[in-house]
């Protein structure tokens, strides 16, 4: 599952960078890095479900939340649903 993931985001970031504006460029970049950390910390773990995926970026959100400036955040939270579409359908 956690490779399906991956290959979801890598196919992801590839169309956003040949394709996206510098806002979308920011975001991907920032989310890659945050589900890269997700996806490890799934390794261990016996649920690897889309549920136990959007749980664990739920909080790495609360946390982007803190540190980025509204708009920044707002970008951020827009390029996950995209990335989380893209997965949805990749595992599908």
């Amino acid at each position: 599952m956690l490779e399906k993931y991956d290959v979801a985001m890598e196919s992801w970031i590839e169309e956003t960078v040949s394709n996206g504006d510098d806002d979308a460029l920011f975001a991907s970049g920032y989310l890659q890095g945050h589900i890269a950390v997700v996806l490890a910390k799934l390794e261990v773990e016996a649920d690897q479900g889309l549920e136990a995926l959007d749980e664990q970026v739920i909080q790495c959100l609360a946390l982007a939340n803190e540190e980025l400036n509204d708009a920044d955040y707002v970008l951020v939270a827009q390029a996950w649903q995209q990335l989380r579409g893209r997965i949805v359908s990749a595992v599908a």
